[in-house]
């Protein structure tokens, strides 16, 4: 039995609740589905009671052969503008009380007249049923995630799950797959069938648009991980998680600096950063001039490029905004332009560095300096 799958089953063990495990893949094809059965002749092995409650082979024969050997629960049958459909049988599943159920497209809308809208919901009935469930889904569906999607592929998706389903996850598993072998999958029919190969490599099967959507499912299950890391995982032990922020204003000619080297140490690391400005009224939009303007929109622009996340806020005491966000984000690297030291800027209690270096005296944030 395969590490995941155990992990899963000791989960079930310790617990009467429904456990719920979520396979999250870039694109479709990637190998959620096969992923799911493959687990499921795993627990077959060891005499756990799983069946299938809903599955979509997409009459891809490596699919249909692993469906082969697993009990199913069928389908009910519904009418809909005079045709005869298929769903998932929700009380069927609630009746036949498996240990655990397979149910594959999670953001599937249900046909009208079924108890639930969603699949999603469905899946939130069973759990609190307290029959345990792996089930699937592509990134794309994440609702938090549809404007980025609509951006990189030119596609809204309508189908869509709420990030707060994730919430009652006790165990998400991310599918990966290079996408050059995606794309050699696709063309030998292993994925879609006759026209359909042309339709799909003219749209979502694109290296480029690929890559954008690994990016956000491995970012996803990334921030699933972290969450978990800091719920269940005591203070001192737990590995530090790196966060970066750059601190620019419309003054400082090294700015541009700034940001890059925050998204490079950032990018090392393979961390989240941020780019903060805190705009004082000496510094209002209406004061400063167009070319001051135009020099901190284009900061702006350039952190976004870059991957990082703009954060501007309005305040008078610099040193302590810096580090209440720091501490909001649970930042623990400051990037900072090199301070200029003069009397008259301790005289009048400007030395905003000596006051920022006080503040995080004792906390756990390094502060790095950029010449």
């Amino acid at each position: 039995m395969s590490n995941s799958a155990e992990r899963f089953l000791d989960l079930i063990r310790k617990s009467q609740q429904g456990k719920l495990k979520v396979y999250i893949g870039m694109i479709a094809g990637v190998g959620k589905t096969y992923r799911m059965l493959q687990e499921a002749h795993e627990l077959l092995k060891v005499r756990v009671n799983v069946k299938i409650g809903f599955i979509e082979t997409h009459l891809r024969e490596e699919t249909q052969a692993l469906v082969r050997g697993i009990p199913q629960i069928h389908r009910k049958k519904v009418f809909y503008k005079g045709r005869e459909l298929e769903e998932m049988d929700l009380d069927a599943i609630l009746l036949e009380r498996p240990e655990i159920v397979i149910v594959d497209e999670l953001a599937h809308t249900n046909i009208p007249g079924c108890k639930n809208e969603k699949r999603w919901q469905d899946v939130l009935d069973l759990i609190r049923a307290g029959i345990h469930v792996i089930t699937a889904f592509n990134i794309q569906h994440l609702e938090s995630l549809a404007d980025k999607v609509k951006q990189i592929a030119g596609i809204d998706v309508s189908e869509r799950i709420p990030d707060s389903f994730l919430n009652y996850a006790d165990e998400v598993v991310n599918i990966d797959l290079p996408s050059q072998d995606l794309i050699n999958r696709l063309k030998t029919g292993k994925i879609y069938k006759g026209e359909r190969i042309q339709r799909a490599l003219d749209n979502f099967f694109q290296p480029e648009k690929i890559l954008q959507l690994r990016d956000l499912a491995l970012r996803q299950v990334a921030s699933y991980v972290e969450k978990k890391i800091e719920t269940e995982i005591p203070t001192q032990p737990r590995m530090q998680i790196e966060r970066f922020m750059a601190c620019i204003s419309t003054y400082d000619e090294g700015a541009k600096k700034i940001i890059r080297k925050t998204a490079l140490l950032a990018n090392h690391y393979q961390a989240d950063w941020y780019a903060l400005y805190v705009q004082t009224k000496r510094e209002n939009p209406n004061t400063i001039n167009t070319a001051t303007q135009r020099k901190l929109l284009a900061n702006f622009k350039r952190v976004t490029e870059l991957g990082g996340r703009v954060i501007k806020i309005e305040a008078e005491n610099i040193p302590e905004a810096i580090f209440q966000t720091a501490l909001d984000k649970k930042i623990n690297n400051l990037v900072i332009g090199k301070p200029t030291m003069s009397i008259w800027r301790t005289l009048t209690g400007r030395n905003y560095f000596d006051k920022l270096m006080k503040k995080v005296n004792n906390r756990s944030i390094d502060v790095i300096i950029v010449s």
